[in-house]
């Protein structure tokens, strides 16, 4: 039977890593307080979230062997998914400077802690190397060494596309709505969330087991890819109709003038007036004109929209599990888990 890593487990993992991380800065004579703030960004960057990206390294390296990890194993797949949890830091931090945000997970982001500013941009780099020390010092002698290089480089590509597109979309301050669609919503959601969320801890999995055939990978891309963009579809969903005591938040993405899942679908199915009202109202920091965009989601069935849609895209998704071929290793329980964890979540 598979078995589920837990966080504390994940988490005792890191220390270790981060010694390493430190151990390689020191040997460039990297002076003490540049150390220590190397530490904290770290510390302060990488702990702290859910972990499900990292998690699910070693998670579905436990659903391809149908057992329990030894050791050894555990320690080579919650690294990968440290390093997964590295990119993910690298991408926050930036992310955050880029639009601008107060928080994240409760404080303020790293850029707006006392004495950080823009040097947050260094450490985001540095967030980014740090992935790449670890590769060297762990699995230099794998057999898919370079190929697990090759996949870092590729999805921390792929992600940049993304939210390239998405901050040409959808600026904040210069709203337009013209420059939505659907294709340009896909685009984003696949590049942006879908590769670096859900496809690469699965094909990290496969390069740790040395399972990753030329088919696996394509079947793993071809089921995850559409679960990512589903995923990211219930985020937009939740961000409005979600209660915030459930999601943690308060929704922002109206105020946001984001290129969401909801305002793609109002702006095709919505009259010429209630267009007007879109053009009037979206994208504002108004508390008035978010509501009177919520109000036109209401009115144009959108929840009811989303949950049609979540039934019959879920459909599609257990079909392709469904068909997985697993004769060079792939197991359908590792897409059956990550199924299982978001389908009807309410945060």
């Amino acid at each position: 039977m598979a078995q589920r890593t837990t966080l504390k487990e994940f988490e005792s993992v890191f220390p270790k890593l981060e010694e390493t991380l430190l151990a390689h800065a020191k040997k460039y004579n990297l002076p003490q307080k540049e150390l220590e703030w190397y530490k904290k960004s770290l510390e302060t960057n990488t702990l702290g979230g859910k972990c499900n990206r990292g998690m699910s390294v070693p998670d579905s390296v436990s659903a391809l062997l149908g057992g329990p990890l030894s050791e050894e194993q555990y320690f080579q797949a919650a690294a990968l998914g440290w390093m997964t949890e590295l990119l993910q830091a690298f991408f926050l931090v930036s992310d955050d400077i880029m639009d601008s945000s107060i928080t994240r997970r409760g404080k303020p982001c790293w850029y707006r802690q006392e004495g950080v500013g823009m040097v947050a941009i260094n450490d985001a780099f540095m967030l980014e190397s740090a992935i790449y020390t670890l590769l060297k010092t762990y699995f230099r002698q794998h057999p898919s060494y370079v190929a697990l290089l090759e996949l870092f480089h590729e999805v921390t590509f792929q992600t940049e596309i993304g939210q390239l597109c998405d901050l040409l979309t959808a600026p904040e301050d210069n709203v337009n709505l013209d420059n939505f669609s659907m294709e340009k919503y896909r685009f984003i959601v696949v590049y942006k969330t879908a590769y670096y969320s859900f496809y690469l801890p699965v094909a990290l999995a496969l390069h740790q087991l040395n399972i990753a055939t030329p088919k696996n990978l394509k079947q793993a891309e071809d089921i995850l890819i559409p679960l990512g963009e589903y995923f990211q579809i219930q985020d937009d969903y939740l961000d409005n109709f979600g209660l915030p005591e459930h999601i943690g938040k308060i929704g922002t993405d109206i105020m946001d003038n984001k290129c969401s899942w909801l305002v793609n679908q109002a702006l095709a199915i919505a009259t010429p007036e209630q267009r007007k009202i879109l053009e009037e109202n979206y994208g504002r920091k108004d508390k008035d004109k978010e509501a009177a965009v919520k109000k036109l989601y209401d009115e144009l069935q959108l929840e009811q929209r989303y949950k049609e849609y979540e039934e019959k895209r879920v459909g599609e998704i257990r079909e392709l599990i469904s068909k997985v071929d697993e004769t060079e290793g792939l197991k359908k329980e590792v897409f059956e888990a990550f199924l299982s964890k978001i389908y009807k979540r309410s945060k």
